[in-house]
């Protein structure tokens, strides 16, 4: 395998290859491509009725709402796509990546120690200001997404304090956790040699399991609240069914998501011995007890199955087959030539031009795995039809695409690219739902399941 991973780089390594036409090009092919099913979708957006199946539960005024809220975010993403397109072909033309190299080397030259001055401490420094400089070229876009767009349709419940104060929360994150991240990344590499994948990929996989672990006790409680769910009605369906489908579950908690959207979710996370299940705090008050317990009969369903770990194993064998042909393009001096890196070659740089040649196959990988979670939901509606649900599963799946504003309809082409999750007209025929009678009664507001010590918001 080795002799043909080297007989492939030097395949590769043809001096005058245009590397940066070919990547700009691809840049470019992926705009047109995303705006192409983005039209598409549009056109069906401008549909004057919902689906047949969904006529007698959305109201004209609701479907009118829905479509026209993905009307506005269809637009935004093609904007806020041009403006990302026109970001990444001036740092193709203009050399910014040699440019912010050399800078951040002279700055460390000048501020830090002779023993800080070496490769990773710069790739560090360089990432971090690359880091910077995106968010503040992407600020405008994310304060118009969240202030404007969202804040019209009533999804919005951030303030600008909050905004930036999660903002700077993150950066810090980032500043603390990803030095260490990266310098163990760059030190593999340099310490291992040709066969830094395998090691890389020991490395990533074991990362991964403790991010899993870290997140939801260590950073998610900086952004936001979780709270033992009270007893009542559902915290004791919920036990049993935990208990009914022998779930570990060690804690059932609600977070506060309302601090920053009307949007609803539910999902589990934890060891494989010790469950968490975390409701949104919009979810419990917008959905009656037997609806999130149908809900999360439907999560249970991707564990009982596996589906989580069949998804992890899947990303393990990509991050393996990402580091194994990165070990290809590692010393490409035509991909580090064609921008602007003529007499170095910083691992960090290698990594992120080969990124960009990836692009066209990261597509497919995105097509590949939609196809399976789109599977695997199926699979776990089935999963709770079979826990006797299918009714409850159905009313929560109307409320909330009627919540949240979800499309209601679907271009099939865009579906079959974007969507990881099958389209509600297709989860409600799978569940043998036939829209013939109406079975949402408004608001579920009466008897709202709170928190335990929750601040009312």
């Amino acid at each position: 395998m080795m002799d043909f991973l080297q007989r492939l780089a030097r395949f590769l390594d043809r001096p005058l290859f245009p590397w940066k036409r070919l990547i700009m090009g691809f840049s470019i092919g992926h705009y047109v491509f995303e705006s192409f099913l983005t039209f598409r979708q549009y056109r069906v957006l401008n549909r004057p009725s919902p689906p047949q199946v969904l006529a007698k539960e959305v109201s004209t005024a609701d479907f009118e709402k829905s479509q026209a809220y993905g009307r506005a975010k269809a637009k935004f993403s093609m904007v806020n796509g041009l403006w990302d397109l026109l970001q990444n072909l001036a740092v193709y033309q203009f050399d910014v990546l040699p440019k912010l190299w050399d800078l951040t080397g002279d700055l460390l030259l000048r501020i830090a120690s002779a023993r800080f001055t070496g490769e990773l401490s710069h790739s560090i420094v360089f990432i971090l200001s690359f880091l910077a400089v995106q968010q503040v070229f992407n600020l405008p876009s994310q304060l118009y997404y969240t202030f404007v767009l969202e804040e019209k349709y009533g999804f919005n419940k951030q303030t600008p304090a909050l905004f930036f104060t999660d903002m700077i929360k993150t950066n810090l994150i980032t500043a603390v956790v990803l030095p260490p991240i990266l310098a163990g990344f760059l030190k593999i590499i340099q310490k291992t040699g040709n066969q830094f994948f395998f090691y890389l990929w020991t490395f990533a996989a074991g990362l991964q399991v403790f991010m899993t672990a870290a997140y939801p006790t260590f950073i998610l409680p900086l952004f936001n609240k979780l709270s033992p769910l009270e007893e009542g009605e559902l915290k004791t369906k919920v036990d049993g069914l935990a208990e009914q489908l022998k779930f570990p579950l060690h804690e059932l908690l609600v977070i506060d998501g309302s601090k920053r959207s009307a949007h609803s979710n539910a999902y589990f996370f934890g060891l494989p011995w010790k469950k968490h299940i975390v409701l949104y705090d919009t979810l419990i008050n917008d959905h009656s007890p037997d609806e999130v317990k149908a809900v999360l009969g439907h999560e249970l369903g991707h564990w009982k199955m596996g589906h989580t770990s069949k998804l992890m194993g899947i990303s393990q064998a990509h991050l393996l087959y990402v580091f194994t042909l990165f070990s290809v393009f590692i010393n490409n001096g035509s991909l580090y030539s064609s921008f602007g890196f003529l007499s170095q070659r910083p691992i960090i740089i290698g990594f992120l031009l080969f990124n960009e040649t990836l692009a066209p196959f990261d597509m497919l990988v995105k097509l590949g795995m939609n196809m399976v979670t789109r599977k695997y939901e199926f699979e776990a509606d089935k999963f709770a039809k079979d826990l006797g649900m299918s009714k409850d599963l159905a009313k929560s799946l109307l409320r909330l695409h009627t919540k949240n504003l979800s499309s209601l309809d679907a271009d099939p082409i865009y579906a079959t690219y974007h969507f990881s999750h099958p389209h509600v007209t297709e989860r409600l025929k799978a569940l043998g739902w036939t829209g013939e009678e109406k079975v949402l009664d408004g608001d579920v507001k009466e008897g709202v399941v709170k928190a335990s010590g929750r601040d009312e918001l």
